[in-house]
């Protein structure tokens, strides 16, 4: 079994950056893990495979928290930049998330800490009636 290899140069320069990639996701249990493979899939795909496990998992809390606290559809959009990946993911809810500390015994509440801990920069941005909360990567 042999190897191809695809020379694509004639088909004009590499794309500008900022790309941006969106998703729209039901309020539904599947949509962490369809969002997940998502963010996963494109950074993979764009040759930033380092940055993919720490991007899943963090868009995987984002997404969580909106179905268990905003109640709603999910807007996913990654943007990938010359210096960094931002993730963001939009919910009609104009409530701020609230970190609170989960106490040993707890399955969930850890979420944003998580977020915060494994990303360079993360944030909250209020948009007309909801809310955007993101998390960035540097490359």
């Amino acid at each position: 079994m042999g190897v191809t290899v695809h020379d694509y140069s004639a088909c004009g320069p590499e794309p500008e950056l900022p790309q941006t990639y969106t998703l729209f996701a039901p309020a539904d249990a599947s949509s962490p893990k369809i969002c997940r493979d998502f963010v996963r899939s494109a950074l993979v795909t764009l040759g930033l495979g380092h940055l993919a496990d720490v991007a899943a998992l963090c868009t995987s809390e984002l997404v969580t928290n909106v179905l268990q606290h905003a109640k709603g559809d999910v807007h996913l959009r990654a943007a990938v930049a010359a210096t960094h990946v931002r993730i963001g993911v939009y919910d009609g809810s104009p409530q701020l998330p609230s970190p609170r500390r989960a106490p040993a015994e707890d399955e969930d509440g850890r979420g944003l800490f998580l977020v915060t801990a494994l990303s360079d920069v993360c944030g909250v941005t209020p948009t007309g009636g909801g809310k955007e909360v993101w998390f960035q990567l540097n490359r």
